[in-house]
């Protein structure tokens, strides 16, 4: 970890304290394990990320983006529920944050709740190739 923060103490990069930000939050986020996660390829311009989160509803669930930041929320509403005597709890029940740094470029195309899996989809729309004419002028 000491050579990263090495690397961007670094004279010759200059402004890029907001990379350096970004790279020490995805490590962050790396290092969290709940609640496990895909992130797939779809196609050439498309990636879908889908989290493991059964028991949870869409009530339940947020998701946000912040400049380039994805965050996923759930939280449970435990309060007002019967209490239950388990004699094993194997599902997790606790909340959780998760967040993803997106590329620039990635938009959220949509989120969908499906058999306890939370998919997000994100797309790269191609961008247009702008061709500016520069103006020459002369002088005399």
């Amino acid at each position: 970890m000491t050579t990263r923060a090495l690397l961007f103490d670094s004279p010759f990069l200059l402004g890029f304290d907001q990379t350096r930000a970004l790279i020490d939050r995805a490590a962050k986020a790396a290092g969290e394990s709940y609640p496990p996660y895909n992130v797939e390829q779809i196609g050439e311009a498309a990636v879908r990320i889908t989290l493991a989160v059964a028991g949870f509803t869409p009530d339940d669930l947020s998701v946000t983006v912040e400049g380039r930041q994805l965050t996923i929320t759930g939280k449970r509403e435990d309060a007002g529920r019967d209490p239950q005597a388990f004699l094993h709890r194997g599902i997790a029940a606790r909340g959780f944050v998760r967040s993803f740094v997106l590329a620039d470029g990635l938009e959220i195309s949509g989120a969908q709740l499906e058999h306890g899996l939370l998919h997000v989809d994100l797309i790269r729309p191609e961008q247009e190739k702008l061709v500016r004419r520069i103006p020459i002028t002369t002088t005399g």
